[in-house]
């Protein structure tokens, strides 16, 4: 099982990704499906990481969640 953090990092990033895409179609009149996927995967990604964790998070803690899981995986 993965780690609930890095579940909420992956979901974050997705749904950032899927901005650039959203506007791009929404500017050139087509059908977001690309960044609506995108913005789909990452958000059962937070909802599960969110649900799964006793603890839950806070608006404050997720800068550090981000620099705990990148500091896990450079190291």
């Amino acid at each position: 099982m993965m780690d609930h953090d890095l579940i909420l990092v992956i979901g974050i990033v997705l749904c950032a990704l899927a901005i650039p895409s959203l506007l791009s179609a929404y500017v050139e009149g087509r059908a977001p499906r690309s960044g609506s996927i995108l913005v789909f995967i990452g958000g059962v990604l937070v909802v599960i990481a969110l649900t799964q964790n006793a603890r839950g998070y806070s608006f404050a803690e997720i800068p550090g969640v981000f620099f705990t899981v990148i500091g896990r995986y450079l190291n």
